[in-house]
């Protein structure tokens, strides 16, 4: 009786078995309509809105900018202008002295950034590689000051450079603004990656800090640095608020400050164009550096650690 009944039970096991092999389960397609409409919505839209936020109001500034005042303030919508007549560009390049503005605002830039950068290295590798009491507790300071708005040092800020005699130098501009929070503190994450045993080897070698920081530290985090340099770069370049206070003459104002004298002197509704005209041609130069380079500032942030 036992044998037939396994043998029964078996053959069972058997078509049960062949039955759940007749093929693999189906797989969800690749590409379908639910897929699809997943991806628009919560990939393209958001992306193409979020362009379109940042672009149209660029396109405006730039189309506005070739203008007339007639096609500017109307109640009938003009979106693009009837010739591209340079007439604004040349208005606001000659009410106002831009040569001038576009010379210091580069050399505030460019002194600025360098030395902001070349501390926040040195103030970096300090606090990670260099032992000396109370480091944690300047690393403390150091994100409290990221921390605190800029705007509450601007009367400290006035008071100390006025009495020095820096209003409406260039030198008055740049020096209240060296200090780099935010790179020292991006900076300071970065070389905590940095695999000990290359900086061990430097050592062995005979190297002093000086020539670990420039010769293995720094050509090793060079995507940090630039990402540090070119926000520096686009921050100075787009200062407004202390240039303004700190300057009352055209030789030394920046150019963002000098878009506000272009904007006194154009004060009623015909200088639209010409005011557009004049946002274009300050913040067009660094557009195009921070289009050439921005890739740098995500190599930089994600930039985990380096293998040797």
């Amino acid at each position: 009786m036992s044998a037939p009944l396994a043998t029964r039970t078996a053959a069972a096991s058997a078509d049960s078995g062949d039955a759940h092999d007749d093929g693999p389960a189906p797989q969800a397609r690749a590409f379908s309509w639910a897929n699809l409409t997943q991806t628009l919505v919560t990939g393209y839209l958001p992306l193409a809105v979020a362009v379109l936020v940042v672009f149209l109001p660029l396109l405006w500034m730039v189309l506005s900018s070739f203008k007339q005042p007639g096609e500017i303030v109307t109640l009938d919508l003009q979106i693009l202008p009837k010739a591209l007549d340079p007439e604004n560009y040349r208005i606001a390049t000659t009410t106002v002295p831009f040569g001038q503005f576009f010379f210091n605002s580069t050399v505030v830039t460019v002194v600025g950034s360098t030395i902001k950068v070349v501390l926040a290295i040195l103030t970096a590798y300090a606090l990670v590689f260099v032992r000396f009491p109370g480091k944690k507790l300047i690393f403390v300071l150091i994100l409290v000051a990221l921390m605190v708005p800029a705007q509450v040092s601007i009367l400290p800020n006035y008071i100390l450079i006025a009495g020095m005699g820096g209003k409406n130098t260039l030198w008055g501009i740049i020096l209240p603004g060296l200090g780099t929070a935010f790179g020292t503190f991006l900076l300071r994450q970065h070389f905590l990656t940095l695999p000990a045993s290359i900086l061990e080897a430097a050592e062995i070698d005979g190297a002093g800090h000086w020539r670990r920081l420039w010769q293995v530290v720094v050509p090793v985090s060079l995507p940090s640095i630039a990402t540090v340099a070119l926000v520096t770069v686009v921050s100075e370049w787009n200062d407004y608020i202390w240039p303004l206070i700190i300057t009352d003459k055209p030789e030394s104002m920046t150019l963002p400050v000098g878009l506000t004298l272009l904007q006194n002197s154009e004060s009623n509704g015909a200088g639209w164009g010409i005011m557009m005209a004049g946002a274009v041609l300050v913040i067009l130069p660094i557009l195009v550096v921070f289009a050439m380079l921005q890739r740098y500032i995500v190599a930089g942030l994600t930039q985990g650690s380096v293998t040797g």
